[in-house]
């Protein structure tokens, strides 16, 4: 099976939800014209990431419903940054919309990143959110949750062809993009489409620097600080063919890392 996924970079409109939409829209017109099936946007896209008090009052809107009318309007699938409350937690989310309108799951940021991210938000319990799609098996995680390795390895396991990661990724990290997300799609043999803001909220400077990464560890398609479109094809028997040539997954020996998965903070 074959799926098309769009990225976009952007700096978007800080604190202004119907800007984003409204960029959104005109975002999702343009990958569907490039036959992308999926557009996926940056963290946070639907109110800005590091924009401080602002946040508060934009999480009482229904932005979900709205992204899912958009969906279905432009007929297009999107996976969209947005805050979630639940039981007055406030969670940095990130929803998967087929193009329909109907929502297909949701993965609340499980790691969180420095002192911006703790001030706000709750931290969600799952490593990895893994959901089947249109034949394609995707994994969705946020930001900071793909730099530690366990997660990614975890989206591998349960099946994942392609991991699907909205980012905030900010100054001085641009290597993390440029080499950290190469390394997790060759180590676990998946696609990694990495989508990032650009520009400048408050102090937070934004790397850019998307990109859509094969199994092979070689970038499909990428941008480096301008506002764009990155497009590329998820094949699952590109994935089935990587894990044939390269078998990590069935060569790990389990019962040697034992002794090293131990909660560090305790000590």
């Amino acid at each position: 099976m074959r799926l098309t996924v769009a990225g976009l970079q952007t700096a978007g409109s800080p604190g202004d939800a119907d800007a984003n939409l409204a960029e959104l829209d005109g975002a999702a017109g343009a990958a569907l014209a490039r036959g992308a099936d999926l557009l996926v946007t940056p963290e946070m896209f639907l109110t800005g990431y590091d924009i401080g008090d602002r946040l508060g009052e934009l999480t009482s809107r229904d932005l979900l419903s709205e992204v899912c009318a958009l969906a279905r309007r432009r007929g297009i699938a999107l996976l969209v940054g947005l805050p979630e409350t639940e039981a007055g937690a406030v969670y940095n989310t990130v929803a998967l919309v087929d193009a329909d309108g109907s929502l297909v799951a949701q993965h609340r940021k499980s790691h969180l990143y420095g002192e911006l991210d703790r001030e706000w938000y709750t931290p969600g319990l799952d490593a990895v959110t893994v959901v089947d799609f249109r034949g394609v098996r995707l994994g969705l995680m946020i930001c900071y949750d793909v730099e530690f390795p366990e997660n990614v390895r975890a989206a591998a396991l349960a099946g994942a062809h392609a991991l699907l990661v909205p980012t905030a990724q900010m100054v001085p990290f641009t290597f993390v993009a440029d080499v950290v997300i190469r390394t997790r799609a060759w180590e676990n043999q998946l696609y990694v489409a990495y989508v990032n803001h650009v520009g400048t909220e408050r102090a937070t400077t934004y790397v850019g620097h998307s990109s859509i990464v094969g199994p092979d560890a070689e970038v499909i398609d990428r941008l480096d600080e301008e506002t764009g479109l990155i497009l590329g094809t998820v094949d699952t028997d590109v994935v089935a063919a990587a894990h044939r040539d390269n078998p990590y997954l069935v060569d790990r020996r389990p019962g040697l890392y034992s002794s090293i998965v131990r909660d560090l903070s305790r000590e």
